[in-house]
């Protein structure tokens, strides 16, 4: 991709930036730059390099599921102010 100076006008009206001629000159010159070595990135070979989604390799630190008694429900809805069909009962917040 050529970065043109119009691209760079266009970039900085979108940002609303207010930029000198001088300094839309040595965005276009720095962003060609930039744009050259992504392009030399691109030119690497990399069929035998595997995928990767991060840097360091991690492992996944969560415990396992495991199935255990739960509280007794009759005894967490004693304390509701009121409740239908064995679930707390609140009220209407939505119109």
């Amino acid at each position: 991709m050529k970065i043109t100076f119009e691209i760079i006008e266009h970039v900085a009206d979108l940002a609303r930036l207010n930029l000198t001629e001088s300094e839309k000159q040595k965005l276009t010159s720095e962003m060609a730059n930039i744009i050259g070595y992504v392009d030399k990135l691109n030119q690497l070979d990399t069929t035998n390099v595997p995928p990767t989604s991060h840097v360091k390799p991690i492992s996944n630190i969560f415990r396992e599921d495991v199935v255990k008694e739960s509280f007794d429900r009759e005894k967490i809805l004693s304390n509701a102010p009121s409740r239908d069909n064995g679930c707390f009962k609140v009220p209407k917040v939505v119109e």
